[in-house]
């Protein structure tokens, strides 16, 4: 009987490497010859692999936060739209603290076209989140602008909590992350107890309008409307969604 070889492949051997040295040492860690003599291949096999070193890090950090992404789905399958956005926000900011080296190849030294598609995939979950808020007719803006405010905010606050560990003194820094995230929340989503005579009726209206337009999108393919007549209506419905404050009667 022959015996089968479970010696991972060279291609597997240098990710796993690469993974390691930047964990433990950074991104100054991950070398060509670090890498070639922790995966025990020539520095010819990880350019024939990868292209370059970039494109070994690239794929490393794709790899890391394919692994992320999955745990997260799994966490945030169901419930409360909010309150998923709530533990979200915490998955991130652990994730980051867990892995900074990773992190901070991902969100503070990408390439502009690696970097971002790297990326590309946790920002759909978030604007489907965030969508599902306005669903419930909860959601104080337009959907792009509230989670580009969420994902700015969640990743200042990780690569600061990243930084503070690294000094040592992430203690000083205790509740940042939940208080920055419960009061990005409060600017963004109404209370679901909210009475709405208590709501100030241009901020009421805002909010219909942020639901009625996520709704009409999601139903544009039932051609309840002409295309002229769905574009005059998003317009409008766009106006409503960002007309949250008296206008200036100068």
């Amino acid at each position: 009987m022959t015996a089968i070889d479970t010696t991972p492949q060279p291609r597997e051997r240098i990710l796993r490497a690469a993974a390691d040295l930047l964990a433990e040492g950074g991104r100054e860690a991950v070398s060509t010859r670090s890498v070639s003599a922790a995966a025990g291949v020539q520095a010819q096999t990880i350019y024939r692999q990868f292209g370059d070193m970039q494109g070994l890090l690239d794929e490393v950090a794709r790899r890391g936060l394919a692994a992320y992404l999955a745990d997260k789905k799994a966490n945030l399958a169901s419930g409360d739209p909010v309150e998923q956005l709530r533990r979200g926000w915490d998955l991130h900011v652990a994730f980051g603290l867990a892995n900074p080296a990773l992190y901070r190849l991902l969100y503070t030294d990408p390439r502009p076209d690696e970097g971002a598609a790297a990326t590309d995939e946790a920002y759909g979950m978030l604007l489907q989140l965030v969508t599902r808020v306005a669903e419930t007719g909860r959601l104080r803006m337009g959907v792009e602008a509230a989670a580009e405010m969420i994902q700015a905010t969640g990743i200042g606050v990780t690569v600061t909590l990243i930084g503070a560990a690294a000094a040592g003194r992430l203690a000083e820094h205790e509740g940042l992350s939940e208080s920055t995230r419960d009061a990005v929340l409060a600017a963004l989503v109404t209370d679901a107890e909210q009475a709405a005579p208590v709501e100030e009726p241009r901020a009421a209206r805002a909010r219909h309008a942020v639901a009625l337009k996520v709704l009409l999108d999601e139903a544009e393919e039932d051609r309840a409307f002409t295309p002229g007549e769905h574009l005059l209506l998003t317009e409008w419905l766009t106006r409503l969604a960002s007309a949250t404050t008296p206008a200036n009667p100068d």
